[in-house]
């Protein structure tokens, strides 16, 4: 395993880390002890730092991690997040009183005195003008609830907007082979400020493992069911924003990464990998396979010049203008 700094934290994390959104729920069916024997897998391989939310699963997934982690805390890294338990656009569930409730609840949930990075979960452009939320994350991190803070966003313009707060030490974003508009503004910027970046959803919802049909289905309780079209929430947190498929044609298009790289998933991690500004990825896991899976990425090879170059041209003729919502 591989460790990076995040930004200008003290924290180093390792380059494939995870998130936890899938064993929570709303990715299908999934079992806590196979989840658990996922999470023991990928901290003896070296993962120091899971993502998570106070939603995934009702809290559920910062419960699992509780159990994975007890007796580790000290070396294994905790990111949560908060606001989507509330009305995200009521100014009320950014105050305080609120805040502090969700804290304490994770805290609890998580059975640990201080949550390494709490991040504001992809709050509407206006909170985060408005900026008195960072007044009262200011106040926890005072009192030691947690060591640092950052922001989960959906676009880059957003992530800019966070970039001018000096106190935000990380921004989560959806960032993959089909999502490389953060690479033009955001990236540099967050570099230059000193600001880690969590590449979320790296596989575009499993569109970028090619094991996808355009008669695939999914479980009612899966979001790529239930959100495919944004009916729950913003819609490029389905599938990048595609329609499903399309983003099957266009992974067809993209089978030949794969070459000389084992899979086509362990080239789409790799490619996340290569770009610099990056402190870690979090794709999803339900089971062991998939953790080992995703560890591979970090022994597949790195692309050539050439192939970047053809990457970013597919991207802009081929993928960007078929991206829906704001991002």
């Amino acid at each position: 395993m591989k460790y990076r700094q995040l930004g200008n934290t003290d924290i180093k994390v390792s380059e494939v880390s995870f998130g936890t959104w899938a064993i929570g729920g709303t990715w299908g069916e999934v079992h806590d002890d196979e989840s658990l024997r996922a999470l023991q897998v990928a901290m003896d391989e070296g993962v120091n730092f899971f993502d998570t939310a106070d939603v995934y699963g009702n809290g559920h997934s910062e419960e699992l991690l509780a159990k994975a982690t007890k007796g580790k805390e000290a070396d294994i890294h905790i990111a949560t997040k908060f606001c989507r338990q509330g009305d995200i656009h009521d100014p009320k569930t950014y105050s305080e009183e609120m805040v502090r409730q969700y804290c304490e609840d994770s805290l609890r949930r998580l059975q640990r005195d201080y949550i390494d990075l709490y991040q504001i979960h992809c709050p509407p452009t206006e909170v985060l003008k408005d900026g008195r939320v960072y007044e009262v994350l200011d106040k926890l991190q005072a009192e030691g609830k947690i060591r640092y803070y950052g922001v989960s966003v959906e676009s880059a313009e957003q992530g800019l907007l966070c970039l001018q707060n000096e106190n935000v030490r990380a921004l989560q974003v959806i960032f993959n082979i089909f999502r490389q508009k953060p690479l033009k503004e955001l990236f540099p910027a967050a570099k230059q400020k000193g600001v880690g970046i969590l590449a979320r959803l790296p596989l575009a919802s499993g569109l970028l493992t090619g094991k996808f049909t355009e008669t695939s289905t999914f479980a009612q309780d899966d979001h790529r069911s239930f959100n495919r079209n944004g009916d729950a929430f913003n819609v490029g947190e389905t599938f990048a924003g595609l329609e499903f498929a399309k983003g099957v044609e266009l992974s067809r298009e993209l089978q030949w990464i794969a070459e000389g790289r084992e899979t086509m998933a362990q080239a789409a991690l790799r490619w996340i990998l290569d770009q610099e500004e990056i402190s870690c990825i979090i794709p999803g896991f339900k089971n062991v396979h998939q953790v080992t899976q995703n560890l591979a990425a970090l022994h597949t090879p790195s692309f050539t010049k050439e192939e970047l170059e053809r990457l970013q041209k597919f991207y802009q003729e081929s993928v960007h203008p078929h991206i829906r919502g704001v991002y």
